[in-house]
């Protein structure tokens, strides 16, 4: 199996391919449009502020090639909400996987920080990307923008709010949690997505233009 972890110059990187490789993965990182897109699993991590990633994924072409995938993907941080339609950070048109706007945490209640960084517990999970997960299990987070619940949440987390810890629109899965930062959750949810046989899903129609 060949898992492509795409590379546009984020952080986190490296420790999402030492999670793989522990799970006797190794994966190839690339920008290569055409080994991303016969890979059996591609990954779509990273860290930073989303218009400078979204203007690196646009640079080296990557942004219609992650919105044609058919195979498995799996977006984690910023790759979650780069496959969102808008981010409020820095005003950023994404990906328009999942039709949702990426807001910004707004304290509410002396004590309230941001960013939310560390560890939170999992409710209302289900996908195969949350198999043999429980209600209650902790995973480790660090961002400072969060997901709305919408139709295609998969999991979710309280802070401030209760966000989408993660989503999944067909064969896109994607994680605002560092799977590879969480312990024996976050292998279990990385065993479950190196799992997901390829074509199960029933993809739904992707929109034309962002």
């Amino acid at each position: 199996m060949e898992v492509a972890v795409i590379d546009y110059g984020a952080g986190n990187v490296f420790s999402v391919i030492h999670a793989l490789r522990r799970l006797g993965v190794n994966p190839v990182l690339t920008d290569n449009p055409e080994r991303i897109g016969r890979a059996d699993k591609v990954v779509f991590p990273g860290q930073g502020e989303a218009s400078h990633a979204m203007e690196r994924l646009r640079q080296r072409g990557l942004d219609g090639v992650i919105r044609r995938l058919r195979q498995p993907m799996l977006g984690i941080c910023i790759g979650q909400q780069l496959l969102c339609r808008h981010s409020e950070e820095g005003d950023t048109e994404g990906l328009g996987v999942f039709d949702v706007t990426v807001r910004k945490f707004r304290p509410e209640r002396q004590g309230d920080k941001v960013p939310h960084m560390g560890w939170n517990t999992l409710t209302a999970t289900h996908s195969p990307l949350m198999q043999g997960i429980e209600e209650g299990d902790f995973v480790y987070f660090v961002h400072s923008f969060y997901v709305p619940t919408c139709p295609w949440t998969v999991a979710e987390t309280r802070y401030i709010v209760p966000f989408s810890a993660a989503l999944q629109r067909d064969n896109f899965y994607a994680t605002q949690f560092h799977p590879e930062k969480s312990g024996s959750v976050g292998e279990r949810i990385l065993r479950n997505f190196l799992d997901i046989k390829p074509g199960a899903e029933d993809y739904g129609q992707m929109p034309e233009t962002v």
